[in-house]
């Protein structure tokens, strides 16, 4: 496994200015990690944000992608609900670290975990606004979903009501996708419920890979 943190967060560059963010300078940075390692195809998995970066990879750099598992993200404009939730987050992350952190442990109604608070120190509030007011943010990329020959499984929480939905209409759209609905998760749940997850993309790969082995 390849571990990415893409611009914005964790160990990556953390730039502040929100024209840093393009889809297209996205995917390049897969596209270079992948030419660094000379690795000419590799299965992508994102969720959320990762997930909407899978669809950029789908326009910008298809042959680099032997599959695509998109968690809990969609191509289309995002929905008034999405974006006064983005807005809604970048105000948040404006006030800095610390009251990100206290506003999950409040919304949850737990502490989190030492690794989690650890993984969200590492980021700079100000790079991550950015992230979430560039124009590619809201980008509309259905067009793409035609062309999406690779295999392909979404997947969302039932309880995610700002991406089941649309993530779940997307597939209809897309020659060779699944879509997989995780009762009663939301979307910060599905995030952190591996034991839900990974049989699912376990047995996607496998499909995929009996696949190639009989092409």
């Amino acid at each position: 496994m390849i571990l990415i943190d893409v611009r914005g967060h964790g160990s990556s560059d953390k730039p502040h200015d929100s024209d840093a963010y393009t889809m297209k300078k996205m995917v390049s940075d897969v596209v270079a990690v992948l030419d660094k390692l000379k690795i000419g195809k590799a299965h992508f998995l994102g969720y959320s944000l990762g997930g909407w970066l899978g669809f950029g990879i789908a326009e910008y750099a298809p042959k680099r992608i032997y599959s695509l598992i998109i968690g809990a993200a969609h191509p289309y404009e995002p929905s008034a609900d999405e974006l006064a939730d983005y807005e809604s987050a970048i105000e948040l992350w404006k006030k800095g670290i610390r009251a990100v952190i206290a506003s999950i442990e409040k919304e949850t109604g737990s502490k989190m975990t030492p690794e989690r608070k650890a993984y969200l120190m590492s980021n700079d509030p100000k790079a991550i606004a950015a992230l979430m007011s560039a124009e590619d943010f809201t980008l509309n990329l259905e067009d793409v979903l035609p062309t999406m020959d690779k295999p392909c499984l979404v997947y969302a929480g039932e309880a995610d009501t700002l991406f089941h939905s649309n993530a779940k209409k997307c597939v209809k759209s897309m020659p060779n996708a699944a879509f997989v609905s995780l009762r009663g998760l939301g979307h910060k749940e599905v995030r952190d419920r591996a034991d839900v997850v990974l049989p699912h993309i376990t047995k996607f790969l496998e499909k995929v890979r009996q696949k190639r082995a009989r092409s």
